[in-house]
């Protein structure tokens, strides 16, 4: 499903999300765009358990492998997350 990109995930938006744009089951940490794939780890990275930073984190660089080691092109990144 294609949704527009975000700042702010309403909960009408969240509730039209695939199960598959999130990172873990039960709809936690969405990651259906670059901006909360980015939030995604930095949650997990600040309150996740060790098994749920290692599954937020393969969910992330499966979807967005530009994010793995820091390789990402932060201005055409940039630019993406904020076409609509």
């Amino acid at each position: 499903m294609e949704i527009n990109q975000e700042k702010v995930l309403t909960t009408k938006t969240r509730k039209a999300l695939d199960d598959s744009d999130f990172a873990l089951p039960g709809r936690r940490y969405p990651i259906h765009d670059l901006a909360h794939a980015r939030n995604a780890l930095a949650r997990v990275s600040a309150y996740g358990t060790p098994e749920e930073k290692k599954k937020v984190r393969a969910a992330v660089y499966r979807k967005y492998p530009e994010l793995r080691n820091g390789k990402e092109d932060f201005a055409k990144l940039l630019m993406e997350s904020r076409e609509v």
